[in-house]
C-alpha cells in the first residue's frame, strides 16, 4: 500500500460535508503532509500501520477541538472515521487526486 500523493477527502460532519485536499508522504511507519480546506492549511504527521493511517489535528473553527483520523487506503481510495471531540464520529472517504 502506498498512500503517497495527493488526496481529496470528504468528511460527512453533522454540519454537512467538508472537503479537504491532502498531500501525504510516507516514510516507514510514519507519514507527513499537509491539508487545506475551509479551515485553512495545516501540517500533519501520523502513523502508518499496514494500509491504515492514523493522525490528529487541532481546529479552531467553528470551535476549538481535536479531530482524530483513522483511514484505510485501498488503491486510489480511502475510507475511515474522524472522532469529532465531544460530537461523536463522522465517516470519511477519499480519492487520489
Amino acid at each position: 500500500m502506498s498512500a503517497d500523493g495527493n488526496w481529496k477527502i470528504t468528511i460527512n460532519t453533522p454540519m454537512g460535508a467538508q472537503t479537504v485536499n491532502a498531500t501525504i508522504t510516507t516514510n516507514g511507519d510514519t507519514f507527513t503532509g499537509s491539508t487545506s480546506g475551509q479551515m485553512g492549511t495545516q501540517s500533519v504527521e501520523g502513523k502508518v500501520n499496514g494500509d491504515t493511517l492514523v493522525w490528529s489535528t487541532q481546529i479552531t473553527s467553528p470551535m476549538p477541538m481535536t479531530l482524530e483520523f483513522e483511514a484505510t487506503v485501498s488503491g486510489d481510495s480511502m475510507s475511515g472515521n474522524v472522532k469529532l471531540g465531544a460530537f461523536g464520529s463522522a465517516p470519511l472517504s477519499g480519492v487520489r487526486a
